[in-house]
């Protein structure tokens, strides 16, 4: 195993301790790890709600909202129809509880049994039986053409709120919200589909305030030299529409000249400070002009008390968001974020429903391998503190069936224990059975839902363990037919819940991107795609599109359905599509990246303040792994269930000794290291619970004599 810690600049490490307010030991990661921009930083170090994206931003939001809204006004039917993993899962539970806390008449459906993914006509036509006239989809709908023409005939209105890559030809929907939209507007395109679904309840909140669908215009004015500067924006739903900036000689051009009386004529200005506002105008025009503002410093000062009585300038030099910013922000751009916060904590847009909601966004995102980055890093921490505080109806039941009530519960906890346990439940043909454990406000129904997920969660194991063993022998000999670019299964044998898993698996052991097909009935075989080493999957597929009765997913996972008749052309397709796969070159040996190296003294157990900083842990942002050298290997055991393959060692680090162990590496004892021997290693710092009590531990990656 190879040993990587990249060189970095003494000098950007404390450039980023000194910009960002942060400890040189943090700034050294974010460098080493090239998250060095101002607004890569943000999102590693701010938790506050505030630094998300404005939802509004998403083409397609206020026509969603206005939609809903006027399905509450005329009593309408609404069904929230959503997908079977964990991401439609919690899209439906989300979306499902705030129409029901808005009075709305709600039902959701997701994909049972063979059902095949994404709106069918079969739901829609059911639906229309039942008077239903609005059907909002989340976390799929962006492909369903048909399906959407067809609740038209029966009049029925769609909005689709999904984050799948869009096809040529989109549907003819009420509305679509997808940052992955070619003009989303959205500054991230990478939500999961939960994500989006937070967005438009975040926007279903806000259009109960009075601001919803109004222009507001905030207007401020500054001397600059021998001029003055006048600045005006216009705002809708808290999102900059329009902008101008005027730089103006006292005496020398009438207002009526300039572009400021048709920017400001029939708006609502808002001003901070507007006396002085108004003294600077009459240097710049003369005391005979005579705008109307209403000043809203007073107000704000009364909701963000830091900020009373100061000058924007003043206020300029204490926000967090200024400090981020690659360019310098302006007086205006500072007003404009002021008021941002006003608002949201005048109308209370977060709160105890927040934390609710937040936490299935947490599970979704962690759940559909979301980078975690941008937003998504706000989004996934905000759910984990809010699952620490109080754990949500449904999951709290589950996390006691997964023996991990109390625990402290990071990215890494949720993705290997609960989502493929949530998951199963669509795998094995049931997402219905968790999205009625997350709804359920009866707790012997939760009790008897979570025991049932978890039965779930063993039968689905069982399968992966069986199929594997099956399917092996077809995947080695696959390699040569497809290239040794692509790895693929099929079979009756493979139920269509685990093709994804074992898709995942087969990637993992063969690292080229893999295939698995299911032949769920007579007629349609149903397949899931992973990927590895930069290759697009949508490349492999759109060759054979044509073949497919639908298809769709991300860059790096998709999956498909065709009928059994075109299954030999396909098999020929393939053989010709994988020619054409192009990977990154994979490294003969495995390279550990190396976060910091750590002294003996700065091994104590605030090294876990650091890890938890940098929370949570998942795709585009591994766990963090340290190097230490010289440390005393001061006891030494091996432990195992049936064999004994692992080691347990006490690292004697002069202050602190700490626990660590060094999995499948017994055979390494005496032979690499011993008792007494000093040695180097990687390792990431982590939490042991033993008999209810939490204790720090290290887990070794690789370890070297000194």
């Amino acid at each position: 195993m190879n040993w990587e810690k990249k060189d970095i600049p003494p000098e950007l490490v404390r450039e980023i301790a000194a910009k960002y307010g942060c400890e040189l030991l943090t700034a050294s990661i974010l460098a080493r790890r090239g998250i060095v921009e101002g607004e890569a930083v943000r999102f590693f170090l701010e938790d506050d709600p505030r630094h998300l994206h404005n939802p509004f931003l998403l083409s397609g939001m206020e026509d969603a909202v206005e939609r809903i809204y006027a399905a509450k006004e005329e009593g309408e039917k609404v069904l929230v129809f959503g997908d079977r993993d964990v991401d439609g899962i919690t899209s439906t539970t989300l979306l499902t509880e705030c129409l029901t806390e808005m009075g709305i008449d709600v039902s959701w459906r997701v994909p049972v049994g063979n059902d095949p993914y994404g709106l069918s006509v079969a739901a829609v036509e059911e639906f229309a039986e039942n008077y239903g006239s609005l059907i909002v989809t989340v976390d799929c709908g962006i492909s369903n053409v048909e399906e959407v023409d067809r609740a038209a005939e029966l009049g029925i209105d769609v909005v689709i709120v999904d984050h799948h890559n869009p096809p040529a030809v989109l549907p003819r929907a009420a509305a679509i919200v997808d940052p992955k939209l070619e003009d989303a507007g959205y500054p991230f395109r990478d939500l999961a589909g939960c994500g989006v679904a937070y967005k438009l309840v975040s926007a279903l909140r806000f259009a109960k305030s009075e601001l919803f669908k109004q222009d507001v215009c905030l207007l401020d004015a500054r001397p600059a030299n021998d001029a003055y500067v006048v600045e005006a924006v216009k705002l809708r739903n808290l999102v900059a529409v329009d902008r101008i900036s005027e730089t103006l000689i006292p005496g020398m051009v009438d207002i009526g000249r300039t572009r400021l009386v048709p920017f400001l004529q029939g708006q609502q200005i808002l001003a901070w400070d507007a006396p002085l506002i108004k003294r600077t105008l009459a240097k710049v025009f003369g005391s005979g002009v005579e705008i109307n503002m209403l000043d809203v410093s007073p107000e704000i000062g009364k909701e963000i008390p830091s900020v009373a009585g100061k000058s924007l300038l003043r206020v300029k030099e204490l926000s967090r968001i200024a400090k981020y910013a690659e360019k310098a922000l302006g007086e205006l751009d500072v007003f404009i974020s002021l008021f941002t916060s006003f608002v949201y904590k005048k109308e209370a847009l977060t709160g105890i429903d927040d934390s609710q909601a937040i936490q299935l966004v947490a599970l979704g995102t962690l759940a559909d391998l979301m980078p975690l980055r941008d937003e998504n890093r706000i989004l996934v921490r905000s759910g984990l503190a809010a699952m620490a505080a109080k754990p949500r109806q449904g999951l709290s039941d589950l996390l006691f069936k997964l023996g991990l009530s109390g625990k402290k519960l990071g990215g890494t906890e949720l993705s290997w224990q609960v989502c493929p346990a949530i998951n199963a439940t669509g795998r094995m043909g049931s997402p219905d059975t968790a999205v009625r454990l997350f709804l359920s406000g009866d707790r012997k129904e939760r009790d008897r839902l979570a025991d049932e997920v978890v039965r779930m969660n063993g039968e689905r194991k069982k399968l992966g363990a069986d199929v594997w063993n099956a399917i092996e022998p077809m995947a080695e000999a696959s390699m040569a037919a497809h290239h040794d670019k692509l790895v693929f299964v099929f079979g009756e044998e493979i139920h269509r819940g685990i093709t994804g898993v074992i898709a995942s698996r087969l990637v993992g052991r063969f690292k080229v991107p893999a295939l698995v097909v299911s032949f769920t009935g007579e007629e349609t075989a149903t397949g899931s795609l992973r990927s590895t080493r930069g290759y697009d999957v949508r490349g492999l597929l759109e060759q054979c599109a044509d073949l497919f009765e639908d298809w769709g997913g991300h860059d790096y996972a998709a999956g498909f359905s065709l009928k059994r008749d075109r299954w030999d052309a396909f098999l020929e397709r393939l053989k010709i599509a994988s020619a054409t796969i192009t990977l990154d070159r994979a490294e003969e040996e495995e390279t550990v990246n190396i976060d910091a190296e750590l002294p003996a003294a700065y091994l104590t157990p605030d090294l876990l303040k650091l890890v938890d900083q940098f929370e949570p842990y998942g795709e585009e942002n591994a766990p963090l792994v340290f190097m230490a050298k010289g440390l005393t290997v001061a006891d030494i055991a091996l432990m195992g269930k049936t064999e004994q393959k692992h080691v347990k060692l006490t690292l004697d680090c002069g202050k602190h000794k700490w626990p660590a162990v060094f999995w499948q590496a017994a055979e390494r004892v005496k032979r690499d290291f011993d008792l007494r021997d000093r040695v180097d290693l990687v390792f990431q710092v982590g939490r042991n619970y033993f008999n209810g009590a939490e204790l720090p531990q290290l887990t070794v990656t690789d370890l070297r004599r000194s």
